[in-house]
This record gives C-alpha cells, structure tokens and sequence, in this order.
C-alpha cells in the first residue's frame, strides 16, 4: 500500500471516530429515551441532516480508498490517482471538521452538534492533519489540473472486462448519437427522436436488469450505473430515458404476476413498450401516503381511475403507467395503496393523449427536456381487469419503496454522468479560450475548479458503484443508494456552475451547451428524493440503528 493510501486510511479511523461523536450527540437529543422521537426529529432537521452529510462523506471516502487500493492492486495507480486521493480527502475531511456545505448556504458546522472539542481532535489527528496540510492544496491541485489538460484521466476501471466493454459500447454510442445533437434537441424542446429510441433498445438499454428468461440482459445495478451515467455524460435525458424501464422492470419483475411478467418485460427490455411512472400528484409531493386518486374496481373486475397526477415524464409517448392509486379510501394512509398497470395508447403531436379519460398539459422547464413533462387529469381512465399489480391490493407503497433503492443508484449515476459532462465541456474551453495571452487552464483559479471537479466526480462515481456493488450483493442498501444520490446531486450542481464560471459571459449564453447542462444539473437534487428527503432518511435510519452508522 502507498504512502498516501496509508495515510488516508488512518485518517478514516480518525473520521469514522468523530462520526460517532456526531451520531451519539444528535441521538441524544432526538432519542433521549433511546427510540427516535419524530416529532424531534422533525425539529432538528439541522442536526440529523449534518448527520447525514458527514456519514455519507466519510462513505464517499471509503469507497474513494478501495477505488486506489483496487487499481493500485491492478498496476493502475499512478499520479493522476494519487492526487485525487490526496485532494478528495483533503477536502472531505476539512468539511467535516469545519464546515459541512449541504445547500449554497446552510454549511453544518461542529457548533451544531456541540462535538468542538472532539472536531479539534479529529482535525489534530497526525494522519488527518497531514492531509488537512498537504491534500488539497495549491500544488497538487495544479499537478493534477496539468494532467488533465495533458488528457490524462483518473482511473475509471471496474476491473470486470465485461462491464469496461458495457462502458466503452455505450461511450462510444453516446459520443456518436446523443452528444452532437442534444444541444439542439434541447433548444428546441424536441423528444428524442424514436430512431435513437431504437437504437438504445438495440444495445439493451431497457433491459439492463430485467432478467434474461423475459428478454433481459440479466445484469445488476451496477452495470445499470454504468449505462445510465455514460448517456448522461452525451444528455441526462438519454439516461433518463432508461429510468421509467428501470422502475416499471423491477416492480413487474419482484412484484407481477407470471403473467404480467410474460406480458410487459419482453416489450420493456426490446424498447416497444415505453413505460411512464405516475405517482406524484399536485398537493403530495414526497408524501406518498396522502395520494388521493382513485382506483375504482367495476363489476367486470376493471378499473376506473379518477384523480390528477404531476410531472410526470415523457407521459405521451409512453405505452404503459405504473400507476400509484387508492384503491380502498376507507383505510388511510399507505394501506389503501395499489398499483395499476395502466396500457395507453402512445400519443402523437396532434393527439398526445387519445385515449377517453385522460388529458395532459405540457409543463415547461427549464431544462430535463427531451422526454417532456406533463399534469395529467384523470377522469373514468379505464384499466384493464388484469392490470392489478400482482393481482394483490394495498401493496402498492411496498411495491414501489422497493424499487427506491435501485431508483436513486440510477440517479446518482445520472449525477455523475452530468458532472461529467460539465468537466469536458469546461475543460475543452479552459483549453482553447485565451486571456491576456494564456490558455484559461495557465490560471490557477480555473486549474482549481477543474482539479476539484475531478477529484468530487471521482468520488461521487465510487461511492454510486459502491451501492451498485451492494445492492448485487442482495443486501438492504437504502442509506446507501440515499447517500449516493445526495452526494451525486451535488457534485452535478457544483460542476455544472463551476463550469458555467469558466465559461464566463459565454456560460450564459444559450448556444453553449453548458448553459443546457447547469439547466439538467439542478434537478439531480430535487427528483427521486429531494436532498433533504435524502438527509432524512439516512439520519433516520443511521440513528434508528437500521444499520450502523459510517462511523461504526
């Protein structure tokens, strides 16, 4: 193990150390009889989401130490590798010791949990200390802005020779038929062209994860990450567009029945069957637990849907809606819950929505274009008899929580491809822009952006395999695929403006793609989960001892 390895594991210790600390503090004041309060939890977001923050940082770290140990293993460590371990830690650690960012201006500080004394201690730790002083600093961040300029890019192996050829398939395709033309697409507001559906469905996009017996490809969530973070790197809307498939795949595939499976799956896998998520409604947002519309069973044992559902994407087009409903209004709350599969009619430009019971309006954004969202208003929609998810009512939030995990780790890594994204797009203009007679990438607080970006996008990309890996392993990984998504959210965000400064006057401008990318980026920490929907539920789960803490 290298020098900087060793140090850097030592200052894990030191930081998993103050993290409990942390845990133990905020426990004692959101348990004070050793079960959760949530009334106190509710006040004390500021305390358990720090929590949070700093217990998905120190995973980021860990899973950024394996990502070097394993390509130090493989004969892939080199300097580019070593200055991201150098400066990611070096910055981690300096925020969890002082000052945490969880939003533009809500930083958590030690203050918050009254851990000063044990924060000085942490931050004095020989091994943190050391990377407090030499991590990230002036010099390794120019090292490592020189290489990058130089074209050389931090080790990005998997170390499985089938998911390295996944990623450069999909590389390729996404540099050829995705990257020159989204701009366009975007500015535009124009869907993505259904000869590009094809061919994504012809790579098998759609059935990454949907089992070979139904049509699949029969891999994990890690090869899903893959996929998902490569299109998002051309356009986050082409990752998107596997997401629907993603959750319409595992809710029929771990919930239908066999003939509900042999019916959607193969369609799903081969692209003929566009599937829409239809869960949101205006008045609930992320209490799923208030949705109000109605399932009505009829006497031919149909359904009738009443009700009104919200940003839901890329609803024309889509042949088929999992659709969240209260099918038993006399039990509140979850209980009540089923889910339909709902088959419409793919729309069109004159006749988006043709179907009797069923309206859209469009809602325009500011960007995530290319898939379109809409309001939807529903009214005798007509469900066929056998569209009863597992032919099973009331399991429809069970249903659906278990696809969350598998959800956000695709999140995540759409977050990571769009932080990508913003890299080149500010690295090659960095590259080719001069001021006063010197490339941009000469100065060294451009050399510093792009340094940090790189080292946070590495960091972010390891810690949503991380969860990949874990969630291929069978086990229970909420809080992990949570910290993955809050990480990845705002590593995409921070690129994506940091980029934008690069740019200067031109970042601003529409017919720079960057413009479009700062657009996608800001979603990433909304959707799937807002950030602190993320925050509440790893500090929740953290201190409720669903598992144990990243100090543990």
């Amino acid at each position: 193990m290298s020098e900087w390895m060793a140090v850097a594991r030592a200052s894990l210790i030191a930081a998993r150390k103050y993290s409990e600390s942390v845990r133990l503090a905020v426990a004692g004041v959101v348990a004070p009889r050793g079960t959760v309060d949530p009334a106190l939890l509710a006040r004390e977001q500021h305390r358990v989401h720090g929590f949070a923050w700093i217990a998905a940082s120190i995973a980021a770290l860990e899973a950024t130490l394996d990502w070097a140990v394993r390509a130090e293993a493989a004969g892939r460590f080199g300097a580019a590798e070593e200055l991201v371990l150098r400066i990611g830690f070096g910055e981690y650690l300096a925020q969890i010791a002082s000052g945490l960012p969880m939003s533009a201006n809500e930083v958590v500080r030690p203050s918050a949990f009254g851990t000063e004394a044990e924060a000085r201690a942490f931050a004095a730790h020989p091994a943190t200390a050391r990377l407090l002083a030499e991590g990230n600093c002036a010099g390794t961040r120019a090292a490592l802005a020189a290489l990058l300029a130089d074209g050389v890019r931090p080790d990005e192996s998997l170390g499985d020779d089938a998911l390295d050829q996944v990623r450069d398939q999909l590389r390729a395709f996404t540099a050829n038929a995705i990257t020159p033309h989204a701009h366009q697409w975007h500015l535009a507001d124009a869907l993505i062209p259904d000869a590009v559906i094809a061919e994504m469905a012809a790579l098998g996009v759609f059935g990454v994860c949907i089992p070979e017996a139904h049509g699949g490809l029969g891999l994990g969530k890690l090869a899903m990450a893959v996929v998902s973070e490569e299109l998002s790197r051309g356009w986050i809307c082409a990752g998107s567009l596997g997401t629907r498939s993603e959750i319409a795949g595992e809710l029929i595939a771990e919930n239908g029945t066999p003939e509900q499976k042999a019916k959607y799956l193969p369609r799903i896998a081969d692209g003929s069957c566009l599937p829409t998520a239809v869960f949101t409604e205006p008045d609930t947002g992320s209490d799923l637990a208030a949705v109000r519309t109605r399932g009505e069973r009829q006497g031919d044992g149909s359904w009738q849907v009443t009700g009104a559902k919200t940003w839901i994407t890329h609803a024309a087009r889509a042949d088929l809606m999992t659709m969240l409903v209260r099918t038993n209004p006399a039990v509140p709350g979850y209980a009540g819950l089923s889910m339909l599969l709902a088959e419409k009619t793919r729309g069109t430009d004159g006749a988006p929505f043709p179907d009797a019971g069923i309206e859209g309006s469009e809602i325009e954004v500011l960007g995530y274009r290319g898939m379109k969202e809409y309001a939807l208003g529903l009214d005798g929609f007509a469900v066929a008899a056998d569209g009863l998810l597992g032919g099973a009512e009331g399991q429809g939030f069970k249903q659906l929580m278990r696809t969350f995990e598998g959800a956000r780790i695709q999140t995540a890594a759409r977050a990571v491809g769009v932080a990508w994204n913003a890299f080149d797009l500010a690295l090659d203009y960095a590259l080719g822009r001069k001021q006063f007679g010197h490339a941009l990438t000469e100065f060294p607080r451009v050399a510093d952006k792009l340094a940090l970006m790189a080292a946070e996008i590495v960091m972010a990309r390891e810690l949503t395999y991380a969860a990949g890996r874990a969630k291929d392993s069978g086990a229970r990984c909420d809080i992990e695929a949570g910290m993955a998504k809050l990480l990845g959210a705002r590593t995409a965000w921070s690129a994506a403006d940091n980029a934008v400064q690069i740019h200067g006057g031109n970042g601003y401008a529409l017919e720079y793609p960057i413009s479009r990318v700062l657009c996608d980026a800001r979603i990433l920490n909304i959707f799937e989960g807002a950030a602190e929907i993320q925050a509440q539920v790893i500090g929740r789960g953290l201190l409720a001892g669903q598992r144990q803490a990243a100090a543990a």
